[in-house]
């Protein structure tokens, strides 16, 4: 520099231009807060990627639920639901309750806990008559005619009955006696001399309304009832059954 040059003094700024002037000490701290504002920023954004899923396990909840007579197929029954909950409210022995948010697509669904509260199968059927739409189906009006699931013997080894013990409860307790559920009796390898009465299911006459399920007096119960997908096979087309093909 010139020592006969005076040193230069930068212009004033206009009070226009000084709102967006910035003293380095201010621009470190824009820069700290934009990194602090940036961790803000990945934390929510980890937060929503977490509950969106939580949202899609939800909605990919497939658990087999025990529905009120007359709801038919789970996709169907899903589909025709409008959770209103009049068939809950018309239920008047108070087993029908509705699916809770963790149910996924069946929130708000009618459902019944066998083990704790069975389908009483009333005659009259007030849950399918307080129905709005047809997913619980109008035109069953007999009980015979529900099919809600299927009894099955799940644990052979805990089943009392089946070690020898006179157990008849699930028997005694069906409101189908004889058509849902009979005892067969056999020899007891066991003990070589006593018999074992074993409780049989019968899928054309079991409705699914868990009464034995509910009466079984093993800690976890030894007869669940269990979807009709479940607990039931099916024989290829290429089988024939000669002894039903003759009385056909």
């Amino acid at each position: 520099m010139n020592p006969e040059e005076e040193p230069r003094v930068p212009e004033p700024c206009t009070e226009e231009e000084e709102w967006w002037r910035v003293t380095p000490k201010e621009e470190s701290q824009s820069r700290r807060i934009s990194r602090r504002q940036l961790f803000v920023s990945a934390a929510r954004t980890g937060t929503a990627a977490a509950a969106l899923w939580a949202g899609v396990m939800l909605l990919r909840d497939e658990q087999w639920r025990l529905r009120p007579p007359g709801a038919g197929a789970e996709d169907h029954f899903l589909a025709k639901c409008i959770r209103c909950g009049l068939c809950a409210q018309n239920c008047p022995y108070d087993v029908i309750h509705l699916a809770g948010l963790a149910s996924g697509v069946a929130m708000g669904t009618p459902e019944l806990v066998a083990r704790t509260g069975p389908c009483q199968l009333c005659p009259d059927l007030p849950c399918i008559k307080a129905c709005p739409t047809t997913a619980l189906d109008p035109q069953i009006t007999d009980v015979k005619d529900v099919r809600m699931g299927l009894a099955v013997i799940v644990d052979r080894e805990s089943c009392l009955a089946l070690q020898g013990l006179r157990c008849e409860i699930c028997y005694r307790v069906c409101p189908l006696l004889d058509s849902a559920i009979s005892l067969e009796p056999r020899f007891n390898p066991r003990t070589g001399k006593h018999t074992i009465f074993e409780p049989v299911v019968h899928s054309d006459g079991c409705v699914g309304c868990g009464r034995c399920e509910e009466a079984c007096p093993t800690d976890e119960a030894s007869i669940k009832i269990l979807s009709l997908a479940m607990a039931k096979g099916k024989l290829g087309e290429h089988y024939r059954l000669g002894w039903k093909e003759e009385s056909a």
